[in-house]
């Protein structure tokens, strides 16, 4: 104990006790409880920027391509539209003027309507042609449309050396097609009776001229081809003669 005693002794003394705690810590007092609260003066009459409403325009970039709508595409309604049959090519009226004028040797042919390329007449022709071949017991068809595009396919040839402006397929088919509708008159006799007596022969070589003579005269007016009807007749009556002995035979 006189070791500890002499040591604290020795020790630095100072005035500071710990009942000196309560009374300001480090010799730092606030008497007026205004430590830290220090008060910072505005200037006189400033109130801050004035706030104006932004009166311009948002900026809104224009598209490089504006799509257009399908209105404006396809037309105003569906009401401009043309008709379906008018699209597929098909006018019933120009089918009965180049039947009536098939019909009517006799009659004038209109160029400008004969030279459309209108297929529905001639494959229903040649179809009812098949269906009455089919009632005397002939299943033709094959031989029918084959002979059919072999004679357009020889006329089409004969007929551009022939004309000065040229013929288009399809002219040549759809004119050779409405042609063949005195051969289904005959085809429809061989129903009733036999083709193949006195009687038959002489109906048989009346329907090939009138065949040839239509086709010739239509293909005449439409290529202005005068004072060639009778060179035209001839290959119209070679083809119409193979049709004939299809129905005879």
């Amino acid at each position: 104990m006189s070791g500890f005693d002499n040591f604290n002794a020795d020790f630095y003394q100072s005035s500071y006790s710990v009942d000196d705690q309560n009374q300001g810590g480090y010799g730092y007092s606030d008497t007026d409880g205004q430590y830290g609260q220090y008060d910072y003066p505005q200037p006189m009459g400033y109130s801050g920027p004035p706030q104006q409403p932004y009166a311009g325009q948002i900026y809104q970039p224009t598209p490089a391509f504006t799509p257009a709508s399908p209105q404006a595409m396809y037309g105003s309604s569906f009401e401009d539209e043309p008709p379906l049959l008018e699209e597929l090519g098909i006018n019933f009226d120009h089918i009965w003027q180049k039947t009536l004028t098939v019909l009517h040797p006799l009659k004038a042919a209109d160029g400008s309507i004969m030279n459309e390329t209108d297929l529905a007449g001639p494959m229903v022709f040649c179809l009812a042609f098949g269906a009455t071949l089919l009632l005397t017991g002939k299943i033709q068809f094959g031989y029918v449309y084959g002979i059919s595009a072999i004679g357009c396919l020889g006329m089409y040839c004969l007929l551009n050396l022939m004309s000065m402006t040229g013929v288009s397929f399809g002219c040549v088919a759809s004119v050779l097609g409405y042609c063949l509708l005195p051969m289904i008159t005959l085809s429809s006799f061989g129903v009733l009776f036999s083709l193949q007596g006195m009687l038959g022969m002489i109906i048989t070589a009346a329907i090939i001229g009138w065949c040839s003579f239509s086709a010739s005269k239509i293909f005449i007016s439409a290529l202005a081809m005068d004072g060639q009807q009778l060179l035209v007749a001839y290959p119209c009556a070679l083809l119409y003669g193979v049709f004939a002995l299809i129905s005879v035979f």
